[in-house]
């Protein structure tokens, strides 16, 4: 398998603390010269079956050529494997534990390789850093990895559904974003949170301020929220909360 790329995005669920600061420094030292941009750290900690439903988004509009990097790995250090993914001029990086399958139903041409190769020296418990890291600085360099091309429908997660009707995201503002392309949804759906049925604006400034919404978020996904105010809060939904869809109001 031999690849290259123009830079690196990491993803993960790392949050704050050392843990990507560590894989953006080890990645100056073994990719001198590619720039390693921290594209999100705060994904859904433990989640990959949320995590999984941003991933299309977060991609869309991004430069070509990029390596994404992506540890939400609740079973680091166990025998999971390792994937590497050609989508068009991207690659992507990850656990087989269903983080890219989603991703990879939207490229239907994805070359998917199940990774051999280990570094000498690997954590029992930051793969982030050791493994990772290593991998996607020896792709950028068009190195070439002893990996092994498989079917898409092996991994784990093949089964997942495309889209997901549940809240995959809290954002700093309390916003809810679900996994549901808005694109797939009529002008006039309504979505069911708790026990509100929310009808689909273009902004936040279409509705009155402390009034709930769903619009097409940045992302291109379904988005939940309220003007100037949380929706986590006034909806009384979470990570993982499902929501429905009403493809049109009743007549009244």
């Amino acid at each position: 398998m031999h690849a290259s790329c123009a830079r690196i995005a990491i993803l993960s669920d790392f949050g704050e603390g050392p843990y990507v600061g560590q894989m953006q420094l080890r990645l100056s030292a073994l990719a001198p010269g590619v720039p390693a941009v921290r594209l999100i750290s705060d994904l859904p900690p433990f989640r990959p079956d949320l995590a999984a439903y941003l991933l299309p988004g977060l991609q869309a509009g991004m430069p070509a050529e990029t390596l994404y990097c992506c540890v939400v790995d609740p079973g680091v250090g166990t025998s999971r494997d390792v994937l590497v993914a050609q989508c068009g001029a991207d690659w992507w990086l990850g656990p087989d534990n269903g983080l890219l399958v989603p991703m990879l139903g939207t490229v239907p041409d994805a070359c998917v390789y199940r990774l051999r190769w280990r570094p000498q020296q690997l954590s029992a418990s930051f793969h982030g850093r050791d493994l990772f890291v290593p991998v996607a600085a020896r792709l950028a360099a068009g190195e070439l990895l002893d990996a092994e091309r498989i079917d898409p429908a092996q991994l784990v997660g093949a089964n997942w559904p495309q889209d997901s009707a549940c809240i995959c995201y809290v954002d700093a503002f309390g916003n809810l974003i679900t996994g549901l392309p808005a694109d797939d949804l009529a002008e006039d759906a309504e979505l069911q949170a708790g026990e509100l049925w929310l009808r689909r604006a273009r902004t936040f400034s279409d509705v009155p301020v402390g009034e709930a919404f769903w619009y097409r978020n940045a992302f291109g996904l379904v988005e939940l929220a309220v003007n100037q105010g949380r929706a986590d809060v006034t909806l009384g939904l979470s990570l993982g909360a499902s929501i429905a869809v009403r493809a049109c109001p009743p007549l009244s």
